[in-house]
């Protein structure tokens, strides 16, 4: 924040008190902390309502009918697309905006840049999710939405990596950075395959639906190509404070993300057996470099959110590799649709959002004007419904899809249910804590 005093500094021509310096540092946080509080608002309004509560009503009907290919696949992509871009990269591009320039200690961008690309970001997702339930006018808004997100992002990248750092003589970059890089380049790339896609649909297509083929390339890319390398590079960052870890194996985390890379590659060329192999062996080279296998050199920092916390970190990355494994499993069977589904939602749920869950309600409330989460109990009821949920959702998937058990159809609303409940009361703590008043007005 000194670089913003001494911009204003400059351009005002004279030397400002330090009373000025404060309270021209104090608005700027105010201003990023409620530009933050409105991405991940908007996320949770994502999360809630075309990505949760779309997802419970097309699982209902798949129980119902006890058939997976019962629902529309624009409905379950349109689901996919506002989960994985409206409320997990919302809060991507937020925590973005407000911490990594403060992380690298880069000179402040313009705030009018992160309002325009919360406006075209919110637009170009909501438009992809009408575009999938309504499909009105498929062939103009679907280009549209998919142009408009990659506009946004590329504001986003700009605004937090086109500004040098204060300490301009460091060149090397840390380790935590390069995979945080890695993973936006799996988000540029992400972006540019939907907009081809989407001009391929409306000039040749018949529906704004994916092909099923080329969706199952698609959803590596996005969860293993961009998801999965951020929550990499955040707890690279974080989780060693956090959760009092030894210091990040930082060669062997770049090694993970170079096999899972190459792994994501080999999904998109269609050679999965291959890829699910490097994904399984990328995350376990991940947990090694993290060290959450070895023993902690302090207590973990549970202060101010549920002494759970440090579980729920670990049972995710586990989610993870059950992912991954249950992934080789359905490369290797004929029709394993429902391993493919419980292996994509082991990893969406059990490893991201349980991530989201931690992680989230532990910085968030910090970052938006150091107030404290509305509820610790809170937190670990929406953790271990989330838990409950997803475990529920992978069996069920599996014995009720892959024809084991016919009784498992009646756990998959069970499930929804309970996922949702979980969603819910995520969302209604950090709200609450929004709501609530900061503990200091200092920066």
């Amino acid at each position: 924040m000194a670089a913003l005093a001494t911009r204003v500094e400059t351009q005002a021509g004279r030397r400002l008190t330090a009373e000025e310096i404060f309270e021209i540092t104090r608005t700027r946080e105010r201003s990023l902390s409620r530009l933050l509080m409105l991405y991940i608002s908007t996320g949770l309004v994502f999360m809630l309502l075309p990505g949760t509560f779309l997802g419970v009503w097309n699982l209902l009907a798949i129980s119902s009918r006890h058939a997976a290919n019962s629902v529309s696949a624009g409905w379950i992509q349109a689901h996919g697309h506002a989960q994985i871009f409206g409320w997990i990269g919302t809060f991507i591009l937020g925590i973005g905006f407000y911490s990594i320039p403060k992380l690298r200690r880069m000179n402040p961008f313009a705030l009018w840049t992160a309002w325009l690309c919360w406006a075209l970001w919110t637009s170009g997702v909501t438009l992809r999710w009408l575009t999938g339930v309504y499909q009105w006018q498929w062939r103009v808004v679907l280009p549209v939405s998919a142009a408009l997100e990659v506009v946004a992002f590329v504001i986003f990248f700009h605004s937090v990596s086109g500004h040098r750092p204060q300490d301009s003589g460091k060149q090397k970059l840390d380790e935590w950075i390069v995979v945080v890089i890695s993973a936006a380049v799996g988000l540029l790339l992400t972006l540019l395959v939907n907009l081809v896609a989407a001009l391929f649909l409306a000039f040749r297509g018949i529906s704004p639906d994916l092909p099923t083929a080329f969706d199952q390339r698609f959803l590596v890319l996005e969860t293993w190509g961009f998801l999965v390398p951020f929550v990499w590079g955040f707890s690279a960052k974080w989780l060693p404070v956090f959760l009092g870890l030894r210091p990040v194996r930082g060669r062997v985390l770049l090694l993970a993300v170079a096999v899972n890379s190459v792994g994501v590659f080999a999904a998109l060329l269609g050679e999965m057996s291959l890829a699910v192999v490097l994904l399984l062996a990328g995350i376990i080279v991940a947990v090694l470099a993290l060290r959450f296998l070895d023993r902690t050199q302090q207590r973990a920092k549970v202060k101010g959110v549920h002494a759970s916390f440090p579980v729920f970190v670990r049972l995710a990355y586990a989610w993870a590799i059950i992912a991954a494994a249950l992934g080789i499993w359905a490369s290797s069977v004929e029709g394993s649709h429902g391993i493919w589904g419980a292996s994509r939602h082991a990893l969406t749920v059990g490893f991201l959002a349980t991530m989201v869950f931690s992680v989230g309600q532990r910085i968030l409330p910090a970052f938006s004007g150091m107030r404290l989460l509305f509820s610790t109990k809170l937190m670990f009821v929406s953790l271990l419904l989330l838990g409950v949920g997803c475990m529920l959702r992978v069996s069920s998937e599996i014995l009720a899809y892959q024809g084991f058990a016919a009784w498992a159809w009646s756990w998959l609303p069970v499930s929804a249910v309970v996922e949702m409940t979980a969603v819910t009361i995520f969302a209604i703590n950090l709200l609450g804590t929004f709501m609530s008043r900061p503990t200091s007005q200092s920066v």
